[in-house]
């Protein structure tokens, strides 16, 4: 079995964000992190790998630095790693990424396509189902549980208050929830692996049957009217009162002149 998981190295939001003069993230500037969602995905195809002996390659389209996202998923326990990077390729909104890492996986040979529902600097969801619709893949999103059948998947997909059990054949695309598992940690003989080979770095050129009209900021439909940072809560009200009593009536007084009750 073969396994290609997209990952994303996405912002760390507890450290800020960072914009362009185009609303566009900058992601230079910023501390990352591998995103979540991405990586319960990235441990599901590694326990197929430990039941099945799955080759697992992991691909990310970013800037350079995005290199560490992949070492991090090899010191986990992935074969291999493919970056795809190019100043074309940049400001792609969710259209232009998909369009970008579908022409990437077409190089690939591959039975099961693994992603992360959604990304934390974005929380779309769109780009995993876009990839399948990009390669004609059939595609469950929102996994929870996943399970190989012989020549087909068995995923539990959430559903509000319950779960859909969803059976595809392969080669399909899996969207994972971060729920789905936790993931493990690097092994310290797996980060020095990691650091001792090589990463596969493809470009604009690398890409398959993909018309630059649909990469980048220049290919993305998208249009980013008004971007900002998070807003800060204030300090809020301390209530004070003598007694218990004293500092309901208070608070039972605040709802009120809110409107609240």
């Amino acid at each position: 079995m073969k396994i290609v998981v997209c990952v994303k190295q996405v912002p760390d939001t507890k450290g800020g964000v960072k914009f362009n003069p185009d609303g566009t993230l900058n992601r230079a500037a910023m501390l990352t992190i591998m995103n979540p969602d991405d990586k319960a995905g990235l441990e599901a195809a590694l326990r197929l790998k430990d039941q099945y002996g799955a080759e697992i390659t992991v691909l990310t389209m970013g800037l350079p630095k995005a290199d560490e996202v992949l070492r991090e998923a090899m010191a986990m326990g992935a074969d291999k790693g493919i970056l795809v990077t190019d100043r074309v390729l940049g400001g792609a909104d969710t259209w232009a990424t998909s369009t970008t890492i579908a022409g990437a996986i077409r190089n690939l040979d591959y039975d099961l396509v693994i992603t992360g529902r959604q990304a934390i600097d974005g929380d779309t969801a769109q780009v995993g189902p876009q990839i399948a619709e990009h390669l004609g893949l059939p595609v469950i999103s929102y996994a929870q549980d996943i399970k190989v059948e012989g020549d087909s998947v068995i995923v539990q997909r959430q559903y509000e208050d319950r779960y859909h059990e969803v059976k595809a054949k392969m080669p399909c695309l899996i969207t994972a929830l971060s729920e789905l598992n936790e993931p493990r940690y690097m092994t310290p003989g797996g980060i020095f692996d990691a650091y001792d080979n090589e990463v596969t770095v493809w470009g604009r050129a690398d890409l398959k049957d993909v018309d630059d009209s649909n990469l980048g900021l220049k290919g993305s439909p998208t249009k980013i009217a008004k971007a900002s940072d998070k807003v800060p809560k204030g300090a809020g009200e301390m209530l004070k009162g003598d007694s218990p009593e004293e500092l309901v009536n208070a608070l039972v007084g605040k709802f009120k002149e809110k409107h609240i009750i």
